[in-house]
């Protein structure tokens, strides 16, 4: 299992190329932005988290743009989104927007993928919440087509164009890993069993997490993939013991636990990378 970093990426916080390069010097493996376009004022949907809502959530800066940066100062490092909001992109412009970025990156790109949970966030969009999970795979389909294909064309409930050229390809192929992102529920894992490559459960959501995997292997084997053939980070870990992160190394197709560092200063963030990067190399994870 290796160590990757997640910041929440805000415009008082350290700068995406900055932390890239410094969590590239300490040795963690990968580094990771998340979205939100905007949060709706008006706050009518719950935070999932409860309580309430974090200023950071509405700092983001965009994560595309950020992992560009990233991408360009460093040589190593993977660098992915975490995630991004297909719900709230064009696909045509999207997939064009990462294959650029696996470009810059020499094929280091990890894109992660989900739907959101903020209603009126995606109605700003223009998609419903009740059709977020349709919408999202509709546009990854087609992002996959302009990514393999050298004239690709898509027909679907939200996706519609003829034969069209789309270049950059990506330097990864076919095309950059899809880490699908969701909370503990089936359908999350049926989604993964689907159409992604990766699976990236949201630590807090989890109540036995190794059910979880048995049942995502019992839903890969049915559409004919290989159990423990999906890789798993756990995503968005608060503060966690040596303990804790040792657990989850010792679980099958774990490949990478992602903490979340402090959405504070750079020289407090340095300081925390400091420290997870010891416990890192103490379990062998950096």
């Amino acid at each position: 299992m290796k160590l990757g970093v997640i910041s929440f990426n805000t415009e008082y916080s350290i700068r995406a190329d900055e932390l890239a390069i410094a969590a590239e010097e300490r040795g963690f493996e990968s580094v990771w932005f998340p979205e939100h376009t905007h949060i709706p004022a008006s706050r009518e949907t719950p935070w999932p988290g409860n309580g309430v809502l974090p200023r950071e959530y509405i700092h983001m800066s965009d994560p595309l743009v950020s992992a560009g940066a990233a991408a360009v100062v460093t040589k190593t490092i993977k660098i992915g989104t975490g995630i991004c909001l297909v719900v709230e992109h064009e696909p045509l412009a999207l997939a064009k927007a990462v294959a650029t970025v696996d470009r810059l990156s020499d094929g280091r790109f990890l894109f992660g993928v989900g739907a959101g949970w903020n209603k009126e966030e995606m109605a700003d969009h223009g998609v419903a919440f009740k059709d977020r999970w349709k919408v999202v795979e509709e546009r990854i389909k087609a992002m996959k087509a302009l990514w393999t294909e050298e004239a690709a064309s898509f027909h679907g409930d939200y996706v519609n164009f003829d034969n069209a050229w789309s270049h950059p390809k990506p330097v990864q192929k076919p095309h950059p890993p899809i880490v699908l992102g969701t909370f503990g529920s089936k359908w999350g894992r049926q989604r993964v069993a689907d159409y992604a490559d990766e699976w990236m459960p949201i630590d807090v959501f989890h109540g036995d997490l190794q059910a979880d995997i048995d049942d995502l292997n019992q839903r890969l084997e049915a559409n004919g993939r290989a159990p423990n053939s999906v890789p798993i980070s756990m995503f968005d870990i608060f503060e966690t013991s040596e303990d804790d992160l040792k657990k989850f190394a010792d679980m099958c197709c774990i490949e990478r636990a992602i903490p979340r560092c402090p959405t504070e200063d750079k020289d407090t963030v340095l300081r925390w990378l400091d420290r997870y990067a010891e416990i890192g190399q103490r379990i062998g994870a950096v």
